[in-house]
C-alpha cells in the first residue's frame, strides 16, 4: 500500500523522478505565489544545521526534516521551507540518515561543532534544528528517557560563544528530563542572546470544533486528555493544556504544586473535588468519544497554578492520536471544549504546522510563542515524575512560580484545508513526503 519508496529515495517513473528544490521553485512558485506564505523571497536563504539523535521511518527527525527538504502543505497551501539544510549530525547512525543525506547532498559531520561550522572553525550556519527524540537511550530512576537535549544544546552554545555570534535554535519537545538543566539552557540562551524555541507539535493542530478562547479568559478549571504513555506523551498533553490556559486573565504566574495520580488516586481526587469528571467527559465528547471514563482513564497529572487555576493532564486508553481539551470559565454555565485533529497518517502530519512555525522562527529570529511555556511544562513533568516515584505525594514547586507573557500564535496553526488534499485515502510515503496537489484544487503544483 505504501509503494516501493524507501528511505527518501523516490520510486521510478516521471511523476516521482527526483527534482532539486531549486528547480522546483524556479518552475512552480510563479503559479502558486498567491496560494500561501512562501519564504523563498529572502535571499540568501538561511542555512540550517540539523542535529538529531536517530533517523528512522516516522521518527521526529524524519517527520520534521521532510518539511525542511521539500515544499509541504500548510493550511492547504504549497509552502517552500524558505531555508536550506546544509549539514547533519546524527548521534546514533542509521541507514535512513545516510540515504536521505545522499539524496539531498547533505554532508554528515562526526561532531556537532563540525556540523555547525561546516567543517571549519567558526559558526557557519544561520539556525540550528535540534531533535533529541528516538534512538537507544537509557531511562533514569524516575522512568524518564535520558535524551541528550542538554548535551546537544551545550555543544551548540559552545560554538556560538566561541564564534561570538548567535543564531536561532529549535529544541524538539520538552527541554530536558532535568529541571535544573532546562533552566540552565534558557539562562544560557538569554546570556548569549540565542533566540530559543522549543516544544510540542500538538498545540498547532486543527481544533475541531473550532475554539478561540476570549482574551483574558477567566478560566477556573481545565483538562487536557491524551491517549499515550507516561512521560513521553504527558509532555504533549501538558503543552496542550499550557498553550490554552497561558493567556487566561492575569496571564501566566506559575505553578505551586504538582501531583501524579494513578488510576485509583484519580478517582479519589475526583471525589474530593480536585478535578471534574463532567469536564473530562465534555473534553472526550469534543473528540466524539463516548466510552466510559472510569474504564478509559489510566493516570493523570494534577497541576495547581499559583492563581488558583487547577489543571489536569489525563491519559486515557484508546490510541495515541487522542488530544482533547475542555475548560470552565467564570460567568459561563457551559464549558468550552475542542479536540486537536492530527490529520491522516496518525500523528505524522502534525509536524507540517510545527515545521512552518520553526521556519518562521529561523527566518525572523523570534519564536511564535515564548520558550517559557516549554520551560514550565518541563518543570511540571519532572515534578510529576518525582511525585510518581513517591507514590503520588504532592510536590511543591516554588521554582515554577514564575510569570511570562503569552503571544498570539494563531497564524501558525493548521485550520484544516490541508486535509482536503491529504485525505485518509492518500498513501503515506515511507520516505520524504513531497507536495502533490490534485487537479482542480486551488493552484496545482506539479513537479517538473
Amino acid at each position: 500500500m505504501l509503494g516501493e519508496e524507501t528511505f527518501g529515495r523516490p520510486r521510478t517513473g516521471v511523476e516521482n523522478s527526483p527534482v532539486s528544490r531549486r528547480r522546483f521553485l524556479g518552475t512552480t512558485l510563479g503559479a502558486v505565489a498567491a496560494a500561501g506564505p512562501l519564504w523563498a523571497a529572502r535571499v540568501p536563504r538561511p542555512k540550517v544545521a540539523a542535529i538529531f539523535t536517530y533517523f528512522h521511518y516516522r521518527s521526529h527527525a524524519h517527520v520534521i526534516l521532510e518539511n525542511f527538504l521539500e515544499p509541504y502543505l500548510f493550511n492547504g497551501r504549497p509552502t517552500d521551507p524558505g531555508v536550506d539544510v546544509v549539514s547533519f549530525y546524527t548521534d546514533q547512525k542509521s541507514d535512513m540518515a545516510a540515504a536521505v543525506a545522499s539524496d539531498y547532498s547533505i554532508p554528515i559531520y562526526p561532531t556537532i561543532g563540525e556540523a555547525l561550522c561546516l567543517g571549519q572553525s567558526e559558526l557557519a550556519v544561520d539556525a540550528v534544528l535540534s531533535i533529541g527524540e528516538h534512538g537507544s537511550y537509557p531511562t533514569n530512576e524516575l522512568g524518564q528517557h535520558m535524551y541528550p537535549r542538554k548535551r546537544f544544546f551545550d555543544q551548540i552554545a559552545a560554538v556560538m560563544r566561541r564564534s561570538q555570534r548567535s543564531v536561532p535554535v529549535f529544541n524538539d519537545k520538552h527541554l530536558s528530563y532535568r529541571w535544573d538543566w532546562a533552566h540552565e539552557m534558557v539562562q544560557v540562551a538569554d546570556e548569549l542572546k540565542i533566540p530559543l524555541m522549543a516544544g510540542s507539535s500538538v498545540p498547532l493542530a486543527q481544533r475541531v470544533p473550532p475554539l478561540e478562547l476570549p482574551d483574558a479568559a477567566p478560566i477556573r478549571q481545565a483538562v487536557s486528555i491524551h491517549g499515550g504513555p507516561v512521560e513521553s506523551y504527558d509532555c504533549h498533553g501538558l503543552e496542550v493544556l499550557q498553550s490554552l490556559v497561558e493567556a487566561r486573565r492575569g496571564s501566566e504566574t506559575g505553578v505551586s504544586e504538582v501531583q501524579f495520580l494513578d488510576k485509583q488516586a484519580l478517582w479519589t481526587a475526583a471525589s474530593q473535588g480536585l478535578w471534574s469528571v463532567d469536564l473530562a467527559k465534555t473534553a472526550m465528547r469534543a473528540g466524539h468519544e463516548e466510552r466510559p471514563l472510569q474504564s478509559a482513564a489510566r493516570h493523570g497529572i494534577l497541576v495547581h497554578y499559583r492563581d488558583g487555576l487547577i489543571g489536569l493532564c489525563l491519559s486515557a486508553s484508546g490510541g495515541g492520536t487522542r488530544w482533547h481539551f475542555a475548560c470552565r470559565m467564570a460567568g459561563r454555565t457551559e464549558p468550552a471544549a475542542t479536540s486537536f485533529y492530527v490529520g491522516p497518517w496518525s500523528n505524522r502530519n502534525l509536524f507540517k504546522a510545527l515545521s512552518h512555525a520553526i521556519q518562521h522562527h529561523f527566518i525572523h529570529g523570534q519564536a511564535p510563542y515564548p520558550v517559557q511555556r516549554t520551560l514550565l511544562v518541563t518543570g511540571i513533568l519532572e515534578a510529576a515524575m518525582r511525585s510518581r516515584q513517591a507514590a503520588g505525594k504532592p510536590i511543591r514547586t516554588p521554582h515554577l512560580e514564575f510569570a511570562y507573557a503569552p503571544r498570539d500564535f494563531s497564524e501558525m496553526r493548521e485550520r484544516g484545508a490541508t486535509w482536503q488534499i491529504i485525505t485518509d485515502q492518500t498513501p503515506e510515503p515511507k520516505g520524504i513526503g513531497r507536495v502533490a496537489i490534485p487537479d482542480g484544487f486551488g493552484q496545482p503544483v506539479r513537479r517538473g
